[in-house]
């Protein structure tokens, strides 16, 4: 007989084969036999077993449903951390990761214990990253705060941050970047405030200026010494203080060329003066700084408005001073223009002269500045035409000191007792051949020297006059007495001989001696010739009425120039011009035509 199981007859033998499969088969099967000892019915055991089955059926379902609760719980649980680890993944840039166990063979307590450990590390990291993002938020608030200027309420105003669907580290990497470039920013606006600041200070040391009440009107913290506040680097700040800086330094460009045109005339004023060095001592310092135009200044306290009036004051004293002394000082630049023409032998402009000058200072037709710069000018003139002229006042040097040694030589020839052995006799015969080279090389001399002359004069359009005469006429005089001086020699000679002759022929005739000392009528003896007295002019145009005479052939050699070295042409006491030429004011017209009488009658003569 089949068994009824949920209102259906159960087959005995799909029965015995579960009963056999089963604890729960060997159970039924004692359960069975016991029935059939006690001698239950058919019916009864049926129904029984039925019951049984029923019952089983409801601990059965409800450990499924409790299983199924448990996995959909699980699932979901699975579910929400792996959208979680997702969100976290996505969050912070870790698509790298990945889960180790396969999704088909892994139960959802496998995979479960495979999320968790990662999604707890994700979730400390996240804390982590969010923890970096809100330090380097604070300090890119804080510093974006103090660059505009806004840092005495930053900490009220820092928030904590709240973006969390971006954490990756290209972002993270990116609020770095954004923080160095503030932090550069800032350090780059901390140096620039520093700068100003320092120099601000500097300035308002030279000024003489209070720093703590400049840079106050920029900023307070700018010289605070409370080390808790911040120095100030807005843009107001740095606007303010280029600004301040920029006024400082107008000032101080006003004060240094105010002060350097009161330095340069108290310079000279100082020199025109010749003031001693204890009244320049107190100003020299401030002198030395500011004359020349390239050095900068840095001297504190230099430029201060009390250093100025000082300086202005003593300016303004040594003006009045000059004004005292003007008469004084007109008279001792005159003195040095004739030093310098004295020295370079030129004639100085006589508009200047020292009686002409102190009577148009006692006049008062012409203001004694308008003086002493007029001479002033004619000192610059008068080096000018010096350093024109020094190549050939050294060779004209070099002819008079040669001309000393040819006298020098006549008169040792003259010497009867030159070969003795007196003290001293080998120095004079050394000297004697050293003098006789120096001669041999006049001619070259002067023909280099007229040369020059020759030269100088054409590239001026102006004769070279030396002390009033021309030059060149003086050369040409030179080698005319010079050949004059060897006619003179060789008609001595040839007059002596014809003397010798008659003097013999007598004493053949009357037996009688000729007495010595005799001379042909017309010359008389001199050392070493006979020279007709007879005076001469050289003309050299309308530039200088007359030139030197020549002198008569001395015992004591030419005599032509004693005046450079103490015997010559160019002898101080003797001018041959009466009117003095005026190498500043003489037209050019006038010298010109003495340039051309010059050249018209000198070029072509013979001895040139």
């Amino acid at each position: 007989m089949g068994e009824i199981v949920s209102g259906f007859r159960v087959d005995p033998a799909l029965r015995a084969s579960v009963s056999m499969e089963t604890t729960c088969g060997a159970l039924l099967r004692e359960l069975e036999h016991i029935w059939t000892e006690i001698g239950e019915k058919e019916e009864d055991k049926d129904h029984m077993f039925q019951e049984l089955q029923m019952e089983c059926m409801r601990v059965y379902q409800r450990k499924v449903d409790e299983a199924s609760d448990q996995r959909a719980q699980l699932h979901r649980l699975l579910v929400a951390k792996e959208a979680e680890l997702a969100a976290l993944m996505a969050s912070l840039g870790e698509n790298s990761l990945q889960l180790k166990m396969e999704k088909k063979q892994a139960s959802l307590k496998e995979k479960l214990s495979s999320v968790t450990p990662l999604l707890e590390d994700l979730r400390v990291k996240k804390d982590e990253r969010i923890r970096q993002f809100s330090d380097i938020q604070s300090q890119i608030e804080k510093i974006s705060a103090e660059i505009k200027g806004h840092d005495h309420w930053l900490e009220t105003l820092t928030e904590p941050f709240k973006d969390e669907h971006d954490l990756s580290t290209r972002r993270l990497t990116e609020y770095q970047t954004q923080l160095c470039n503030l932090q550069k920013e800032k350090s780059d606006r901390l140096h620039k405030v520093l700068d100003y600041v320092n120099e601000v200070h500097s300035l308002c040391g030279l000024l003489g200026l209070d720093f703590m009440k400049m840079v106050d009107g920029v900023h307070p913290s700018l010289h605070e010494k409370d080390s808790g506040k911040s120095t100030n680097i807005s843009d107001s700040t740095l606007d303010g203080l280029a600004q301040t800086v920029l006024k400082l330094r107008t000032e101080k460009k006003i004060r240094v060329e105010k002060l350097r045109e009161t330095v340069e005339s108290l310079f000279k004023l100082w020199n025109l003066m010749d003031s001693p060095e204890e009244e320049r001592a107190p100003f020299i310092k401030v002198a030395d700084i500011l004359r020349p135009p390239e050095n900068d200044v840095t001297s504190s306290g230099i430029l201060t408005q009390e250093t100025i009036k000082q300086m202005e004051a003593e300016v303004d004293r040594l003006r009045n001073l000059k004004a005292s002394r003007m008469k004084e000082l007109v008279l001792k630049r005159r003195s040095e223009l004739e030093e310098i023409c004295r020295n370079t032998h030129i004639e100085p402009d006589m508009s200047t002269a020292p009686e002409k000058s102190v009577a148009l200072i006692h006049s008062g037709l012409l203001d004694p500045s308008e003086l002493l710069a007029k001479i002033e000018a004619q000192i610059v003139a008068a080096k000018e035409e010096s350093l024109s002229r020094k190549e050939i006042m050294d060779r004209v040097r070099k002819w008079l000191a040669a001309c000393e040694e040819e006298d020098w030589l006549e008169e040792y020839n003259l010497d009867q007792n030159k070969y003795s052995a007196g003290r001293g006799a080998h120095l004079n015969l050394k000297r004697a051949e050293k003098a006789r080279m120096i001669v041999n090389k006049i001619p070259d001399i002067i023909d280099n020297l007229v040369s020059k002359t020759f030269a100088w004069e054409e590239k001026r359009n102006m004769p070279f006059l030396y002390d009033g005469v021309r030059l060149v006429a003086v050369l040409e005089e030179y080698k005319l007495n010079k050949l004059q001086k060897e006619e003179e020699k060789r008609r001595y000679r040839d007059q002596k001989r014809l003397q010798n002759l008659l003097l013999r022929e007598k004493d053949l005739a009357y037996g009688s001696k000729p007495s010595p000392g005799r001379f042909t009528s017309g010359h008389y003896p001199s050392g070493n010739g006979f020279m007709t007295p007879i005076p001469r002019r050289v003309s050299v145009g309308g530039a200088t009425p007359e030139l030197l005479t020549p002198r008569s052939y001395s015992g004591r050699g030419n005599g032509y120039f004693k005046g450079e070295r103490g015997n010559g042409y160019f002898k101080g006491t003797r001018r041959l011009s009466t009117t003095p030429l005026n190498f500043v004011s003489i037209s050019k017209e006038d010298s010109m035509s003495s340039f051309a009488s010059f050249n018209g009658s000198e070029r072509g003569s013979p001895l040139h």
